[in-house]
């Protein structure tokens, strides 16, 4: 008998999402185009920089073909900026890219891997939708490309844990019926966190179900003892009848 499928995507699936992110590579060599199920991949003309998949560029990476440019939020002056930015705002996420402009007849809303917020133009003060898999991806197989990997890692390791912390902080306020404020949160988060903030929204669920058959208890056992009203409302009574 199988076993049921956890909700929500694991991290290995929010992973193989974040490969169809854009990134930008330097060819080492001609190539061709390939015929792609998403469309055709432009021709890699050294030294011109181009636009690929992620897994592709990893492929080419891994066979050296060609090299992969960090976008510009993966510099250690950029991640610096924005972990200041996330220790000094206790109360919310640093703000995600911006959106461009649609195309004119283009009703449909942008969302990843449709935006550029990996290549080398992308804002360099914004983390994408996929920016905690995209780095550890980037270091594992392109750490040479980057200008101070270990300085790098520790930053995204520093980011993580100070955002973490900060979901797990906002869980807090759902007891009192409020909600937690997500903006800004990328995929691999919203997958590490699903079963803490799951757990919590259960275990309230569980905790209001008992009160409230605990009043309906204690109201049963009032009804049984011929209680009715309050003793307000006998005194009321008394002073009608005066």
């Amino acid at each position: 008998m199988a076993l049921p499928l956890p909700p929500g995507l694991t991290p290995p699936e929010i992973a193989f999402l974040c490969e169809m992110e854009l990134v930008t590579v330097i060819p080492r060599q001609r190539l061709e185009g390939l015929e792609l199920l998403g469309g055709p991949s432009p021709p890699l003309n050294p030294p011109h920089r181009t636009s690929l998949p992620l897994w592709l560029a990893l492929l080419l990476k891994r066979q050296r073909r060609a090299n992969i440019i960090p976008p510009p939020w993966l510099s250690p002056h950029s991640l610096t900026a924005i972990l200041d930015h996330e220790t000094e705002h206790a109360d919310a996420f640093s703000p995600p890219p911006r959106l461009p402009s649609p195309p004119p007849n283009n009703t449909l809303p942008f969302s990843p891997p449709f935006l550029p917020s990996s290549t080398a133009e992308a804002a360099p003060d914004a983390l994408p939708y996929h920016w905690l898999e995209l780095g550890e991806m980037l270091l594992e197989a392109a750490a040479d490309d980057f200008e101070d990997p270990d300085n790098v890692r520790k930053l995204l390791r520093g980011l993580r844990e100070v955002r973490m912390a900060k979901l797990r902080k906002g869980v807090g306020v759902l007891d009192a019926g409020g909600g937690v404020r997500m903006n800004g949160v990328g995929g691999m988060e919203v997958g590490e966190g699903r079963a803490f903030v799951g757990g919590v929204i259960d275990g309230l669920r569980k905790i209001a179900a008992s009160r409230e058959q605990q009043r309906k208890d204690r109201d049963r056992e009032e009804r049984e003892n011929g209680y009715s009203g309050t003793v307000g409302d006998d005194d009321d009574d008394e002073m009608d009848m005066q």
